[in-house]
């Protein structure tokens, strides 16, 4: 069922399991980071739910239709803006007492359901509390204290762990056939969705590699141009302030002289969180490293 999906494989035989013997639940909570999975298991689970041969066979009519996403007895919730809102749920609970068209059962996904407003919850909580006996609502999200304890207390919860390293580099290269570099595993932090989007980024952050390593040999002209490549990126900004504290860490191991640099990224962090010009930030940020790095220059 869950063949082509990788890691997380005691919740894949949990959920097999459910469907072997018929005693899925009717709310589930997914609970991780992004990128590991979660939505894909989620799927791969409602489609096994709605198989008219219970088993996930691709072939019956509930199958072929989930397939060409026009299976009328599944649907996926999503946020409108930054949010779930209490509308979406109430149009839930308007067609979740409907009897299923094709198959014996109905499934929801709520993705990022973490999003959802106080009052959503609260009224998602009664379909929670009584669903009828051929639905099952899949939550999906990353922070669990973002949820009331009453929708978590109605819910198989089931928390995903991260992808390790060796298995996304082994997908990315038999998928890609390319090979990324291990900083570029490392920022990934387990989500194989946030490897797969950062290879296409790899000239960037070999870019910001290369500026590190030779921080010692730069002049200021040469650190003013990394600032260029950074200022076109600003919606990426903080993964790429965690990847240049991915490269700092390990260069401190043998020099400490980087490891202020580490304190430096971080203060540029929270100036940047603090609307402060994203410019001069970045500037700031890249000659302070440099500086610091560079002894002779330094204003002590």
């Amino acid at each position: 069922m869950f063949e082509k999906i990788i890691g997380n494989s005691n919740i894949k035989e949990s959920l097999e399991k459910a469907i072997n013997l018929k005693k899925a639940s009717h709310s589930y909570l997914f609970i991780g980071i992004k990128g590991i999975g979660k939505k894909l298991i989620a799927k791969e689970f409602a489609k096994a739910l709605l198989c008219l041969e219970n088993t996930n066979c691709g072939k019956c009519k509930s199958c072929i239709e989930f397939d060409t996403n026009n299976n009328p007895d599944f649907s996926i919730i999503e946020p409108e803006g930054n949010s779930i809102k209490i509308d979406q749920i109430r149009n839930i609970q308007q067609k979740v007492i409907e009897k299923p068209i094709i198959s014996n059962n109905k499934v929801y996904i709520i993705n990022d359901a973490d999003t959802m407003t106080v009052e959503a919850q609260n009224c998602l909580l009664k379909t929670l509390e009584e669903p009828p006996e051929f639905v099952t609502i899949i939550l999906i999200g990353e922070n669990e204290s973002n949820f009331l304890n009453t929708i978590k207390s109605r819910c198989t919860i089931m928390h995903f762990n991260k992808i390790e390293d060796k298995q996304i580099q082994e997908y990315i290269e038999s998928n890609y056939n390319i090979k990324v570099n291990q900083n570029i595993i490392n920022l990934a932090n387990g989500s194989i969705g946030r490897a797969i989007r950062l290879k296409d980024k790899s000239e960037f952050y070999e870019d910001i590699n290369k500026m590190i390593k030779n921080l010692e040999n730069y002049d200021i002209i040469n650190i003013l141009n990394t600032g260029e490549i950074i200022y076109k990126e600003k919606d990426d900004i903080y993964e790429i302030l965690e990847y240049i504290n991915i490269l700092l860490l390990n260069i401190s191991k043998t020099n400490y002289k980087y490891a202020k640099c580490i304190e430096i990224v971080e203060e540029t962090k929270k100036r940047l969180k603090a609307n402060s010009n994203y410019n001069m930030c970045i500037d700031y940020m890249l000659f302070s490293i440099w500086e610091e790095v560079n002894e002779k220059y330094s204003r002590s």
